[in-house]
């Protein structure tokens, strides 16, 4: 049997032969190519034929968006200065009642800071969280750095959460003490 010749099948009929029955549509369609005898017996020139489509296959990553420049020079410089604080600051909150006690001194608030035990005890845990929120700020930093998004903001809003816990932990023991709290009083007199 030649390859022109149609196939038979199994009840008796011929089988057609690829798109011999497929109306132009389902063949246009199929081919995806324009109708060239319509726009031809128009007198149109065709459409140019659509481009064909890409197999399916791995895909590649996004590219990086593009950031500026100087958001990885102001966030290693925000990281770094945050770095040297926390080195210079965090030994100093472990001895709190000390700063309180010279602070009064100092001012001129009479009588003595008092409070020291808890001084001491706020004053540690305003460190260990100045320490922590460093780290957490630095490894949040570091991240969007290195999946190329802004980056400088961050340090920022690192700094001002840390500093908020730490006036909370240092005004705890600073508004107990009898002689600070006398003393407010005598200023409102």
């Amino acid at each position: 049997m030649s390859d022109l010749a149609p196939e038979v099948g199994p009840d008796g009929r011929q089988r057609p032969r690829y798109g011999e029955y497929a109306s132009p549509e389902e063949q246009r369609s199929r081919i995806q190519q324009p109708d060239v005898t319509d726009a031809l017996s128009a007198g149109i020139a065709p459409a140019p034929a659509p481009a064909p489509a890409i197999a399916p296959g791995p895909v590649a990553p996004a590219p990086v968006a593009a950031r500026p420049p100087a958001d990885r020079i102001i966030t290693i410089v925000l990281l770094a200065m945050g770095a040297v604080n926390v080195v210079f600051s965090v030994p100093s909150f472990f001895d709190v009642g000390t700063a309180f006690a010279r602070t009064f001194e100092a001012m001129g608030i009479p009588g003595d800071f008092t409070n020291t035990p808890s001084a001491d005890m706020w004053g540690a845990i305003a460190g260990v969280l100045l320490l922590a929120t460093y780290l957490i700020t630095a490894l949040a930093a570091w991240r969007r750095l290195r999946a190329g998004k802004l980056s400088w903001w961050i340090p920022v809003v690192g700094a001002v959460v840390a500093y908020v816990a730490i006036v909370i932990c240092l005004s705890v023991p600073l508004a107990s003490d009898p002689a600070f709290q006398e003393y407010i009083r005598s200023m409102g007199a």
